[in-house]
């Protein structure tokens, strides 16, 4: 079984819960190495806004940073991904047996025939002056 480090997955998923971090991480996926400068522009947040958000994703190691003069530049690190990967993969095989699960039961009950009365007794008849389908019901 996997050691899942929780103060690792936290740091991640906590990372991917806002937007604009998402966001982050998909231009960086897209190009290997992008400035700081590149990555805000699209935004309309200040570059500190964005700096801001790149160091909750450095924390939590989605990314890492090097500088080379004046430019500092983000490339994504996959560790954290994968593990975080991991970690949902073991919930996508619980869900998937249980709706498999589930699926079945509901083939199986649609195709059985429906039971008799526990009493064994038949519907008693209509009162007199009724139909079937009242005025109110739909067909």
């Amino acid at each position: 079984m996997v050691n899942y480090q929780e103060p690792a997955l936290d740091r991640t998923f906590a990372a991917l819960a806002d937007p604009t971090r998402r966001a982050l991480i998909a231009r960086l996926g897209e190009e290997r190495d992008v400035s700081v400068s590149e990555l805000a522009r699209p935004f309309t947040m200040s570059l500190p806004a964005v700096m801001k958000h790149l160091d909750v994703l450095s924390d939590a190691g989605l990314i890492t940073r090097t500088k080379t003069g004046r430019t500092v530049t983000c490339r994504l690190s996959a560790a954290p991904m994968e593990q975080a990967m991991d970690w949902l993969s073991r919930y996508q095989r619980f869900w998937s047996e249980q709706l498999d699960r589930l699926a079945a039961f509901v083939e199986e009950e649609s195709c059985s025939p429906s039971p008799a009365s526990a009493s064994g007794a038949a519907s008693p008849p209509l009162p007199p002056g009724s139909t079937e389908r009242g005025p109110t019901r739909k067909k």
